[in-house]
C-alpha cells in the first residue's frame, strides 16, 4: 500500500470517527436542540418528567381563566369586636336609677344625674380591673358591653338598679403594626369599624416604590402570608380585613425571569413593571438573533398546578406530584402566534428559552470537521512537501 493512499485512509478514518462523535453532542451549544425538547424523550432514568404544551388559542383560554395571582390570605373574615387587654386604660361610669342607694346619697336628689365616675385604670396583668363594692372585674378577652353586665350583675343586689357604662380611654394591646417599605412605618389602635390592608399600608403613607416589585406579608395568630402589592389593587378579594395585633409586613423584591439561548440578550431580567406578557418578554431579552433562532422554538418553562395542566389536554397521570412542570411552545413562524404571545402573561421566577435553528447546528459541524481535518492534513502536507523538496535537491545536477 503506498504511503499516499495510506494518509488518505489514515485520513478518512478520523474524519468518520470526528462526524460520528459529533453526532453524540460534542459541538457547543447554549441548550437542548428544539428537537430534544419537543420529544419529551428523558436523557436518563433521573431526568425530570415534564409535558410539552403547543400554544393555542384553546391554551390561552386556560390560562386566562386561571392565571389569576393566587388568593393566599384564606381568613377573610372582618375582625371581631375590640375586646380589652392587660394595660388598656378604661373608665367605668356607674348609674343607680335613685338617690339614697349605693353610690348616690339621698341629699344628692337635686344632680342633674345618678351616677358617679370611677378614676381611669389600667387593666392588670391578671387582666382585672376594680369596681368598688364588686371587686375584681374581669376584664381581659371581653367587650366592653360584657364588662358592662358583669358589673351591673356584681352589684345587683347593693345598688338600686345598677348600670355600667365602660370605655376604652387608651388602647394598647389591640394594635396593628406596619412596617418594611413603606414611608411612615407605624403602630397604631384598631379601629372599631374595621379596615382592610390597604388602609393599613395607607396609614403608614403607602408603599416607598411604585409598587410592582413590592410584596406584601400578612402575620396573624403565628401564621403568614404573602401576595404581591399588585394583587391587592387588582383582586380586590386579597384585599382583606386586619385584625388586632395583626403585624403587616411590606418589602421590595422584584419579579424577574430568566432568559437564554438564542435571544439577543441572556440573563435574568426585571418586570419593572406590574404584568408583562411573554411577547414583551422576549423583547426584553433582545429579541431573537437572527444568526441563531429558530422562530419555532421559543419554550417557556412553568410550573402549573395538576388541574390547570388536565384542561390544557396533558396527560397528568404520568406525574405524581400536586405541581406539573410544563414547557409551552410557541412558534414564531406562524404570525399569529404573536397575537397569543400578547395575551400569556410571565410569571414570577418564569425561564424562557430559545432553541438554535437546525442550520446552525449544521455549520457548526461542518466548522468542527474543517477544523479536525486542517489539524490532520496540513503535518501530512508539510511531510509530503519536505520529502518533494529534498527529492529535488538531491536530484539536481
Amino acid at each position: 500500500m503506498g504511503t499516499n493512499l495510506k494518509i488518505k485512509l489514515f485520513a478518512g478514518i478520523v474524519l468518520s470517527a470526528t462526524i460520528g462523535l459529533a453526532g453524540c453532542s460534542m459541538l457547543p451549544t447554549s441548550g437542548p436542540s428544539s428537537q430534544a425538547v419537543k420529544s419529551e424523550t428523558p436523557v436518563d432514568e433521573n431526568s425530570l418528567p415534564y409535558a410539552l404544551v403547543r400554544v393555542n388559542s384553546d391554551v390561552v383560554s386556560v390560562l386566562a381563566r386561571t392565571g389569576k395571582l393566587t388568593v393566599t390570605y384564606p381568613d377573610r373574615q372582618p375582625p371581631r369586636e375590640i375586646r380589652f387587654g392587660v394595660g388598656d386604660v378604661v373608665s367605668v361610669t356607674i348609674f343607680e336609677a335613685a338617690a339614697g342607694g349605693l353610690f348616690i346619697p339621698v341629699e344628692a336628689g337635686v344632680r342633674p344625674g345618678n351616677f358617679i365616675a370611677l378614676p381611669n385604670q389600667t387593666v392588670d396583668h391578671n387582666g382585672n380591673i376594680s369596681v368598688p363594692y364588686a371587686g375584681a372585674v374581669r376584664a381581659q378577652g371581653r367587650t366592653p358591653s360584657e364588662v358592662q353586665q358583669a358589673i351591673a350583675d356584681a352589684l345587683k343586689n347593693r345598688a338600686i338598679e345598677p348600670q355600667a357604662v365602660v370605655a376604652l380611654i387608651d388602647q394598647r394591646t389591640s394594635l396593628i403594626s406596619v412596617l418594611g417599605e413603606v414611608n411612615n412605618p407605624i403602630r397604631y389602635p384598631a379601629n372599631a369599624a374595621g379596615e382592610h390592608l390597604l388602609d393599613a399600608i395607607t396609614r403608614a403613607g403607602g408603599p416607598k416604590g411604585q409598587g410592582f416589585d413590592t410584596w406584601v406579608m400578612l402575620e396573624r395568630n403565628g401564621k403568614q402570608a404573602t401576595v404581591p402589592f399588585g394583587s391587592l389593587v387588582y383582586e380586590p378579594s386579597n384585599n382583606i380585613w386586619v385584625h388586632p395585633n395583626d403585624t403587616v409586613y411590606v418589602y421590595r423584591e422584584p419579579q424577574t425571569f430568566v432568559a437564554f439561548g438564542a435571544t439577543g440578550q441572556q440573563g435574568q431580567f426585571n418586570f419593572d413593571a406590574w404584568r408583562i406578557s411573554v411577547a414583551e418578554a422576549v423583547g426584553k431579552a433582545g429579541g431573537l438573533n437572527d444568526a441563531l433562532a429558530d422562530p419555532g422554538a421559543i419554550f417557556l418553562y412553568r410550573g402549573e398546578r395538576r388541574e390547570i395542566a388536565a384542561m390544557m389536554g396533558v396527560d397528568v397521570s404520568r406525574f405524581t406530584t400536586p405541581i406539573v412542570p410544563i414547557v409551552y411552545n410557541f412558534n414564531m413562524r406562524d404570525p399569529s402566534t404573536y397575537f397569543l404571545a400578547t395575551k400569556v402573561l410571565i410569571r414570577n421566577k418564569d425561564v424562557l428559552y430559545t432553541s438554535n435553528a437546525p442550520a446552525v447546528e449544521s455549520a457548526k459541524l461542518m466548522t468542527y470537521i474543517r477544523l479536525v481535518t486542517a489539524t490532520v492534513n496540513d503535518p501530512i502536507v508539510a511531510a509530503y512537501n519536505g520529502a518533494a523538496l529534498r527529492s529535488l535537491v538531491v536530484t539536481t545536477p
